[in-house]
Formats: structure tokens, C-alpha cells, sequence
């Protein structure tokens, strides 16, 4: 058999079948793909954060003078020890400041970023985590861990002692604090005007799994913001505290106060225990929503567990145990599913777990949501400041209260 012979000028072999052909890319397309490729990575080195490293054995021996050399886009790893009188103003975006190897301890040593505090934020996107905030006072006597200005702050597992004011933030309407798994106790100033944690009329605070404890005379937290989310956090006065609100809402706005353990000591001087829009309603819609928390009153003769300023939106208390000598008020706003019970059903001290043989157990009702917002707590408060997500296996949360772990039974 002779072979087909293809010509140029021929058409499809007798077969029918054509030829395989091997294709070649042209130079045109090579470069393309080359340029490409170069772009790619250029872009990715662009994205990447630059990683700075501070601590007295390094080239960069303090946090001022990080925040000096940082730019946009860096991650600050920061040696743990004492840095006393290193304070910084940040205005940097996307900046991550994290300690290593342990607390990095900031002792303000007489020492003010702009007057104001340790550190001051303004920065569109702030996240730092690891540090202790101590000893802040200035001439104004606001003197602040942190005072944030704008942008948005994350602070997690940070602990604020000691200072005139813990945390306090601006006015700035578009602001946005996020705080986690820290720790807010002791601060004050000589004429008492102080708080734990301040939050001015920003857009929204978010605080969960923190601790807030023993102020004096001021609030534990204190926020003016539009949209509040305070979740599975402790708020207690403890021995020897003496805060006036443990929480307190002047300018309403939306509040989601799910899964907290507050707590009113005998020393206050104030005998509300939760209080909302006293100042008057700064905000187009104001709505407070109780669910799944522990109220304890320790005031001798009772409190009032909460003042509501006529004229809020919506009140919604549900699922919640009061522990004090005060009877349920049951307004304003709607009451379901709540339990008053004496302070000897629980265990000695601070301890507000439900005994394992208390008829409560299991009584909790579904609570519902809010605005797209589910009122069942996701997690619950794990001392000290720190929260643990609830099994969705064991049906939690079933008991009413902030806590679904039980003390046993009475022996």
C-alpha cells in the first residue's frame, strides 16, 4: 500500500481523518503570560504585611519607635517585658501589634502620647493583643490606656489597670471597637468621674468575654454608641468596689446585652444596677434587649435592677436571673421568662452557676431575635475574661442565666 501523501494545495485525505498537528505559542502570548506572572507577584509582595520586631535585644528597642517606622500593612511582634513610659500615636492603616513570649507590660511612667494616654488610635484598622495598660494620668486627668479616635480598634486579651480612664474613645460617628477576652479594673482619677471602659457616641462597640471589675465610683462600662453588642462578659464590683452603674446605656441606641454575669456590691453609691437613655435618646432608633444574663444586687436593703428612660423603642427582658433582695420590676417594656432567687441558692463568693438539683434547670424558652439578631447566647463567660462556645449538641443554652455549666447538687 502506498503512503497518503498530504499536499498544501490538496484537500482531506481519502480517509477523511486529518492530520494531528502540534501547536507552537506564539512569542506574543509568551510574554503576555510572562507579564502576567510578574504582576501576580508583585501585587501578592504588595499585600503582604511587613513584619517588625521590637525589644531591648533587638535593632528596634521600642514601641515609639515602631510606630514611627511602621508603615501601612505591618505586623509588630513585641518581646514581652516592661516598657515603661513608651508611648505611641498610631495612625497607620491595617497595623497588628502582638506580644511574645509573654505579657508586654506598658507602664505610662508620667508619660502621655499627646497628652491624652499610652497610646492614641487613629487608624482605620488597629488590632493588638497581649498588652497591659497601666498608670495613665494627665493634666485634662483623662489620662487613657488607649485613647481611640477613629477608625476601627481591636483590642483582645489586654488588661487596662491603674490609669484614670481604662479605655476611652471619641465621638467619631463612624468609629467601630471591637474588645475581647480582656480585663478592666482599678482605674480612677481624684474626683471619681472615671470609668472602666468609656464609649463615646461612635458606630459600634462589641465587648465579649471580658472582665470588668472593681471600679470606683465610675461606671464598669459605659458606652454612648449607636449599636452595642455586650456579650458573655463579668461585670462585678467584687469586695471593695464601687462603681455607680455597672452598665449603663445615657444615649440609647441599640443595645444586645446577651450572657453577662453583673454584679452591684454594697459599696456603690448609685443604687441602679443596668440603666438606659438617662441622658436623653441620641439616636434614631433605641432598643434594649435583656437576654440570658445574671443581675446580682448585694446592695443592703436593694436596688432597682433597671432604670429605662420613658421613650425607648422596644424593651425586651428574657431568660434572665435577678439574685437580690428586689422584686421583678416587670416594666417597662416586656418581661418573659425571668426568676428572682435569693443569694443562698448559690454556692459561696462569686460563683452564680445554678445547683444541679435547682428547679430552674432546664427552664429556659426560646428568646427569640431582634433585628436579625438572635438573642440565645452562642457562647458562655469562662473566668477570668475569657468565653467558651455552648454545645449546640447539648440543646444549649436550656437554663435561664448567663451560666449553663451547674454547681452539684446540695450534698
Amino acid at each position: 500500500m502506498q503512503p497518503e501523501i498530504i499536499r498544501a494545495d490538496s484537500g482531506p485525505p481519502a480517509s477523511g481523518r486529518m492530520p494531528a498537528m502540534r501547536s507552537t505559542p506564539s512569542l506574543f502570548a509568551t510574554l503576555c503570560r510572562l507579564w502576567l506572572l510578574a504582576w501576580l507577584l508583585l501585587a501578592g509582595a504588595a499585600d503582604a504585611a511587613t513584619l517588625l520586631r521590637v525589644g531591648p535585644q533587638r535593632t528596634i528597642k521600642t514601641i515609639a519607635a515602631a510606630a514611627k517606622t511602621a508603615g501601612d500593612n505591618t505586623e509588630i511582634e513585641v518581646d514581652a517585658g516592661d516598657y515603661a513610659g513608651d508611648v505611641a500615636v498610631w495612625t497607620q492603616s491595617h497595623i497588628t501589634l502582638r506580644a511574645v513570649g509573654g505579657r508586654v507590660r506598658l507602664q505610662a511612667n508620667g508619660m502621655a502620647a499627646e497628652g491624652k494616654g499610652i497610646w492614641v488610635v487613629r487608624s482605620p484598622q488597629f488590632t493588638v493583643e497581649g498588652f497591659d495598660f497601666s498608670g495613665a494620668q494627665v493634666e485634662s486627668r483623662n489620662g487613657a490606656g488607649i485613647r481611640f479616635e477613629a477608625g476601627k480598634l481591636v483590642v483582645r486579651n489586654c488588661s487596662f489597670t491603674y490609669n484614670e480612664m481604662g479605655l476611652l474613645t471619641s465621638n467619631d460617628a463612624n468609629a467601630v471597637l471591637e474588645v475581647e477576652d480582656s480585663e478592666f479594673a482599678y482605674n480612677s482619677r481624684p474626683d471619681g468621674h472615671n470609668h472602666n471602659l468609656y464609649i463615646g457616641r461612635i458606630a459600634r462597640a462589641t465587648v465579649s468575654g471580658s472582665y470588668l471589675h472593681h471600679a470606683r465610683t465610675g461606671h464598669l462600662l459605659k458606652s454612648r454608641a449607636a449599636t452595642n453588642y455586650i456579650l458573655y462578659n463579668r461585670l462585678t464590683d467584687e469586695a471593695g468596689g464601687s462603681a455607680s452603674y455597672e452598665l449603663e446605656f445615657p444615649d440609647g441606641g441599640v443595645a444586645y446585652v446577651i450572657g453577662n454575669i453583673v454584679q452591684q456590691g454594697p459599696l456603690t453609691e448609685n443604687p441602679h444596677v443596668v440603666s438606659f437613655g438617662a441622658e436623653g435618646y441620641a439616636w434614631p432608633s433605641n432598643q434594649l434587649y435583656l437576654s440570658h444574663n445574671t443581675l446580682v444586687d448585694d446592695l443592703p436593703g436593694g436596688g432597682t435592677w433597671l432604670r429605662v428612660k420613658p421613650g425607648a423603642d422596644a424593651v425586651l427582658a428574657v431568660n434572665n436571673l435577678f439574685i437580690g433582695p428586689t422584686p421583678l420590676p416587670g416594666t417597662p417594656g416586656t418581661w418573659r421568662n425571668n426568676f428572682r432567687l435569693d443569694r443562698s441558692a448559690f454556692a459561696p463568693g462569686y460563683d452564680y452557676r445554678l445547683r444541679a438539683d435547682s428547679p430552674l434547670v432546664g427552664k429556659a424558652m426560646a428568646p427569640g431575635s431582634a433585628n436579625g439578631q438572635d438573642l440565645r447566647p452562642q457562647r458562655e463567660y469562662i473566668h477570668p475574661a475569657h468565653s467558651a462556645a455552648l454545645s449546640p449538641a447539648g440543646n444549649a443554652p436550656h437554663n435561664p442565666g448567663a451560666l449553663q455549666q451547674l454547681n452539684p447538687a446540695r450534698p
